[in-house]
């Protein structure tokens, strides 16, 4: 099975500066045979080996991937694509492990979204006990080693009512928290190799969300 070759990253090259309707038309055998049929593949592919993973990840790339198109209904941005397309294995809603083809090639990553202002408070109520707090800071800590850098959306500052010196500040100030990691060249065209790094970075991302599966689906 053929997965991600140069073809694939100069087409999203090529509309990061060209993001419009006639381009795409232009490229459309291009995205097709380079960027959505590797990423079905891969998908599909994923579906017997990662099973033990997301129960829901089941293989079906209308359910899994997202769509190229953006949606411009209320944003000021009316660029018609999105620069980058990717496939999401949930464990809960906006929560679970996801690959990303882009124009410098394939990103993992994994951790959660803020859909409600709820779920950020369940989140922080967590980080903000001593002893589920610790536990997020021992896998953080883990991710980094491992090579995975912290993300998710944040206040600058700190949220109200947290003091300065709260031992856990940067992770309190996250509304939600992803961990990533940008995968080497040298895998993008090898099925075997690029199934593997996947999953090794999917594998050091699950402590994070069995945490917080277990702190913030409650």
């Amino acid at each position: 099975m053929k997965y991600f070759e140069s073809h694939a990253l100069a087409f999203f090259r090529g509309l990061k500066k060209h993001n419009a309707k006639p381009w795409f038309e232009a490229h459309r055998e291009d995205y097709e045979q380079h960027v959505r049929g590797p990423l079905t593949g891969l998908v599909r592919e994923m579906d017997s080996r990662f099973a033990d993973f997301a129960p829901e990840f089941v293989g079906d790339p209308k359910r899994s991937m997202f769509r190229l198109n953006r949606d411009i209904r209320f944003s000021a941005d009316k660029s018609p694509y999105k620069t980058h397309m990717g496939a999401f294995a949930p464990l809960s809603e906006g929560l679970g492990w996801y690959v990303q083809l882009d124009a410098e090639g394939v990103f993992t990553a994994g951790g959660f979204y803020a859909h409600t202002k709820e779920r950020t408070a369940r989140y922080r109520a967590a980080v903000d006990d001593n002893t589920t707090g610790a536990e997020l800071v021992t896998i953080m800590k883990a991710l980094t080693k491992a090579g995975l850098a912290k993300g998710g959306d944040q206040v600058r500052t700190r949220p109200r009512g947290v003091p300065e010196d709260h031992p856990r500040l940067e992770l309190m100030r996250h509304e939600a928290l992803t961990a990533g990691h940008r995968l080497p060249d040298s895998v993008l065209s090898t099925p075997a190799k690029l199934l593997a790094a996947v999953r090794k970075d999917w594998r050091a991302i699950r402590p994070l969300n069995d945490w917080l599966l277990a702190n913030i689906e409650r």
